[in-house]
């Protein structure tokens, strides 16, 4: 039950970002990355993440994958936390605070669930 909650939660926060993109005037591309985000399994999108202009990462549990990518990736990279994930998530605390915790110099974070303010912050970037 808690993986539907989380797929529909993840759904949610993917199509505020491209309806946030459109409505401003932006091109918008969304892959759903691979699940659960394991190394493995993220490294046939680097390609793809690489001739990007901005990322965003909208992850879950202890919020890791942000950093991971910003390691991989030149350009910048926006953290959404979810409020929706396995053991003790705390409505998205922890995810949060692994994020803002990250070494990755690219990575910036939003507010939990808030895909629509990442693409808005990566719209304005796109637009310099």
């Amino acid at each position: 039950m808690e993986l539907n909650i989380l797929t529909i939660c993840y759904l949610i926060a993917s199509v505020t970002f491209i309806l946030g993109l459109k409505m401003l005037s932006n091109p918008a591309k969304a892959r759903r990355g691979p699940r659960p985000p394991w190394l493995h399994r993220l490294l046939p999108h680097v390609p793809t993440l690489q001739r990007s202009c901005a990322v965003i990462a909208i992850a879950g549990m202890e919020g890791a994958l942000p950093s991971v990518i910003g390691g991989l990736v030149a350009c910048p990279v926006f953290a959404v936390p979810t409020s929706v994930g396995y053991g003790a998530s705390l409505g998205g605390i922890a995810a949060l605070l692994g994020m803002l915790n990250s070494c990755a110099n690219s990575v910036s974070v939003v507010n939990i669930d808030n895909g629509y303010g990442a693409g808005c912050i990566a719209s304005m970037i796109n637009h310099l």
